[in-house]
């Protein structure tokens, strides 16, 4: 079983910023693809920003040009800058990652519990 741990949530004053982490740990031989997902209270949940090894990063709309998605393979670990918040960026973000746990394992999609982002005056 892989678990994924997200950090780094809070409250924040519009146009500040934030750095969210997430750690993966257990059988993990490597990992295919990292994303980030955030649900707004009383909204669907929706892919924030997706990033592989291989190519470049892919945001929404909504959060291009002011956030940043990045991952250290070594650590296993990914994270969102968050830069220029605004009060619709209030969330409870989630870490969402493909891995293996063998090299001839296929890859298995797993979900964080999630971290509260708050952007207020």
């Amino acid at each position: 079983q892989v678990q994924l741990v997200e950090s780094g949530g809070g409250l924040v004053q519009p146009g500040g910023s934030l750095r969210l982490s997430c750690v993966a740990s257990g059988s993990i031989f490597s990992i295919g693809a990292m994303n980030w997902y955030r649900q707004a209270a009383g909204k669907q949940r929706e892919l924030v920003a997706t990033i592989t090894r291989g190519i470049n990063p892919i945001y929404a709309d909504s959060v291009k040009g002011r956030f940043t998605i990045s991952r250290d393979n070594a650590k296993n670990t990914g994270y969102l800058q968050m830069n220029s918040l605004k009060p619709e960026d209030t969330a409870v973000y989630y870490c969402n990652a493909l891995t293996r746990a063998t090299m001839t394992s296929p890859y298995i999609n797993y979900w964080g519990q999630g971290t509260q982002v708050t952007v207020s005056s």
